[in-house]
């Protein structure tokens, strides 16, 4: 069965940017494009209030999303979804099997985090998934090589996903750095114990280099791991998303929230088991 990545475009600048950046990861992949594009008529809708909604008619939709497709060169298919966009993507998931959803991230600089409510976070909540968050304000699509992995130090599972993350660092030829964050600068876990904690889930298989540690003393997990996002030696950052962020009270404090919003590079997220 050949792979492919779930595009979720609404033909603004972010979701372009996302097409732009998901294409080129096509190639290496042997993947195609599922282009959805998701008729956000609910007033569920977790963008209604601060983010931008297209408002084509389902004629129009269908004939852009024609052009956008002709012009990829990569294999691609096209789909119009309606409704609330964490079910519609829940269903394309299911028919397709991606081993990504991949969505760009709109400029919310002018809206406080605690009222951004957006399509990533809404599909974390009802629809984990591998999902892939590419910044609207990303200078290149070139693929990315140099990818740091921000653990806390538990154990994790993350299942079959283990699976498509080792198939994108093999083909795409990765250099791996484990970053962890503590408050202290003597960790209450040590770099044996964080690097076990990986290898156990087989994400260093087959890798061309092995794994680097990294350790970074923060009192805010999130503002080690965007320190080290804006060092400028990091292409992608792979956050681990434990059930508890999806559905606390206080979710937009949580880790995986507070970097989404403001990571520079983009943003893997891969659910966890436990």
């Amino acid at each position: 069965m050949t792979p492919s990545l779930l595009i979720l475009t609404d033909f603004f600048r972010a979701a372009n940017k996302a097409l732009d950046y998901a294409t080129n990861l096509a190639r290496p992949l042997g993947a195609r494009l599922v282009l959805l594009h998701v008729r956000r008529d609910s007033i569920l809708d977790p963008e209604m209030f601060t983010g931008e909604l297209s408002d084509l008619s389902k004629e129009a939709t269908a004939m852009a999303l024609s052009r956008v497709a002709d012009d990829l060169a990569v294999p691609v298919v096209t789909e119009i979804g309606h409704g609330r966009v964490a079910f519609a993507v829940a269903d394309a998931v299911s028919r397709h099997h991606p081993l990504l959803v991949v969505l760009g991230r709109p400029d919310y600089s002018a809206t406080p985090d605690e009222l951004v409510q957006t399509t990533a976070l809404d599909l974390l909540r009802t629809a984990p998934y591998p999902m892939l968050i590419v910044p609207h304000t990303l200078a290149s699509s070139a693929l990315p090589r140099r990818v740091l992995l921000a653990v806390d130090g538990e154990d994790f599972t993350i299942g079959p996903h283990a699976g498509v993350m080792r198939y994108l660092s093999r083909t795409l030829g990765v250099e791996l750095t484990v970053l962890h964050v503590a408050p202290d600068a003597a960790a209450d876990v040590s770099e044996d114990e964080v690097m076990a904690s990986v290898r156990r889930t087989g994400l260093g298989v087959d890798l061309p280099v092995p794994m680097r540690y990294r350790h970074m003393a923060a009192a805010r997990p999130a503002d080690g791991i965007l320190q080290a996002a804006q060092a400028g030696d990091t292409d992608l950052v792979v956050l681990l998303a434990r059930p508890r962020s999806f559905w606390g009270q206080l979710f937009h404090q949580s880790v995986t929230a507070e970097v989404l919003l403001h990571s520079p590079v983009p943003v893997l997220v891969l659910p966890t088991i436990a």
